[in-house]
């Protein structure tokens, strides 16, 4: 079950032009930044109240960020939905008719179990599901 929205990931070019940038806009500094070598990429994440944005900068040219910014630019690139079961949830989806991208939960950033959906499934919307681990 989708209990919310966990966040919505903007790629960028670079990570720190783009920090500078929403610590204007959101008038908040990121709350933590990490680097996922399995995806090749950086990450940096403001909250503003319950609403967490993921910036995401590639650091291979081969990530799918990195293909993201040569095809379109930077700009939003998912949303996160929060779920309560990444396996229940996965399994109901794929039955269901949409195609995952991967079939079994991986690590992602924020200590979260991730997996995502096709977009030509989803109205041209990358949609991620994230699970906390526990």
């Amino acid at each position: 079950m989708l209990t919310n929205v966990e966040h919505i990931g903007i790629a960028v070019r670079s990570l720190a032009a783009s920090n500078e940038l929403f610590t204007k806009l959101l008038n908040a500094t990121p709350y933590k930044q990490e680097a996922v070598e399995s995806e090749g990429v950086s990450t940096s994440f403001f909250k503003v109240n319950q609403t967490k944005i993921e910036l995401l900068e590639a650091t291979r040219e081969d990530s799918a960020i990195a293909k993201f910014i040569e095809k379109k630019g930077e700009g939003i690139h998912h949303i996160a939905f929060e779920v309560e079961d990444i396996q229940a949830e996965m399994e109901r989806l794929k039955n269901e008719g949409f195609v995952l991208l991967n079939e079994t939960p991986r690590q992602g950033a924020d200590n979260k179990l991730v997996c995502f959906l096709h977009p030509k499934g989803t109205n041209g919307v990358l949609v991620e599901l994230c699970q906390e681990i526990r």
